[in-house]
């Protein structure tokens, strides 16, 4: 994604604080910047039945987009294939960024976006170093990508809360 989301405040009920005018938001680029820097992220998913399903999830914020891995065996995979929607966060009780999208199955290209999200991927090196070649498959198997919709996100709430609309 190229494009930059549009940002406002959110819609909270009173008593919130959230101040009156859109002095003070987040940049995207501020928020874009906690997304590459994590390591540790949450994804909810929705199980057919309508039950809620999170799971820890390791994976790659490029392009304006993020990338993960997952076995179509998976629970939150298999939740996906039904229903794409999903909501991903960060592990961190400070700063809140909250993106929700739709989840889908992918491949990259080994000689381009692959080597991107390969190079992205180095943060968990050793632990999980996959190379290039990893994105390559048929779609239906390994790496997905979530595609924002919306996203809200505070460092200093409710001074800096921020809803981004894509």
């Amino acid at each position: 994604m190229t494009d930059t989301p549009r940002s406002s405040r959110p819609t909270m009920p009173d008593g919130y604080g959230l101040p009156a005018t859109t002095d003070g938001l987040l940049s995207w680029a501020d928020v874009e910047a906690r997304l590459r820097a994590s390591k540790h992220y949450w994804l909810a998913t929705v199980r057919p039945d309508g039950t809620p399903h999170s799971v820890p999830r390791w994976g790659v914020w490029v392009d304006g987009r993020f990338y993960y891995d997952g076995a179509p065996t998976t629970r939150h995979v298999r939740n996906l294939t039904h229903n794409p929607a999903c909501t991903l966060t960060l592990e961190s009780g400070t700063e809140v960024v909250i993106v929700e999208g739709d989840s889908m199955a992918t491949t990259a290209d080994p000689d381009s976006l692959g080597a991107r999200i390969s190079a992205a991927f180095a943060k968990y090196h050793p632990e999980y170093a996959p190379g290039p070649d990893s994105w390559a498959g048929d779609g239906g198997g390994g790496l997905r990508v979530i595609t924002p919709k919306r996203a809200l996100a505070w460092f200093a709430f409710p001074t800096d809360c921020t809803r981004f609309t894509f």
